[in-house]
């Protein structure tokens, strides 16, 4: 039987990257979107068209609706009969300092980048007997930058989470987190941006998403790895 990833923002940037990259690898996929139908249903034509014989469908879930977020793992255990893999890859990233930021705000970043996972990683080791969890942080955990002020925390609370859900979890599910750093220019910023980022980090250049990549293969291979955080940022952490 192949084994089956779910990957949350799976069909855009990042995601749509790890998704190729697991299809790949011989993974079936559950595909979750929020408002990328149609990025979604590209995605899925390209992935069947080249591994015909892997399973690859879409889900749609706004996180920001705790209801039908509750809904979403039994549904793809339901579509697959199992689940190896759940990546925690969707967010949401705007800007707003402490005084800055509304409850509006607040309540979106936190929704769509703490509590979803959160809900996500529940119901997976309620109703799966193992797996595997990954979770994307993000480089500015390590600093206290208040720019993105309510993404940063939820970034950080992620962070916690996955330390504790990794003991409590063990021995039967390893869970993990990766931290990208300049890794793709983000909505509204073009490349010029991105290297100028780059630029400041003691490695000097982009990232790109070919480390990230590389790191879910070493965590997914490494059976003695969990409660553990690879920043993949060109060293912007140690500043």
């Amino acid at each position: 039987m192949a084994k089956v990833a779910l990957i949350t923002g799976g069909a855009t940037r990042l995601g749509r990257s790890i998704s190729q990259h697991l299809a790949s690898s011989g993974w079936d996929l559950a595909l979750h979107y929020g408002t990328s139908k149609q990025a979604a249903e590209t995605v899925i034509e390209e992935l069947q068209k080249f591994y015909p014989n892997q399973q690859f469908f879409a889900f749609q879930v706004d996180f920001n609706d705790i209801v039908k977020t509750q809904v979403l793992i039994k549904s793809v255990i339901e579509q697959f009969e199992c689940l190896d893999l759940l990546i925690n890859n969707a967010s949401v990233f705007e800007p707003g300092s402490l005084c800055e930021t509304s409850a509006e705000l607040l309540v979106r970043q936190t929704m769509v980048n703490y509590m979803a996972p959160f809900i996500l990683m529940r119901d997976y080791a309620n109703q799966a007997t193992h797996g595997q969890i990954i979770n994307i942080s993000d480089t500015r955990i390590a600093n206290n930058g208040f720019e993105h002020l309510s993404y940063s925390i939820s970034k950080k609370s992620l962070w916690e989470l996955t330390k504790i859900a990794a003991l409590e979890l063990a021995p039967h599910f390893r869970v993990n987190a990766i931290a990208p750093g300049a890794i793709l220019p983000p909505p509204g910023k073009d490349l010029k941006y991105l290297a100028e980022v780059a630029s400041k980090t003691p490695m000097k250049i982009p990232s790109g998403v070919l480390p990230i990549l590389k790191s879910i293969d070493y965590i997914l291979d490494n059976q003695d790895l969990t409660g553990q955080l690879l920043f993949c940022d060109g060293g912007a952490h140690l500043l």
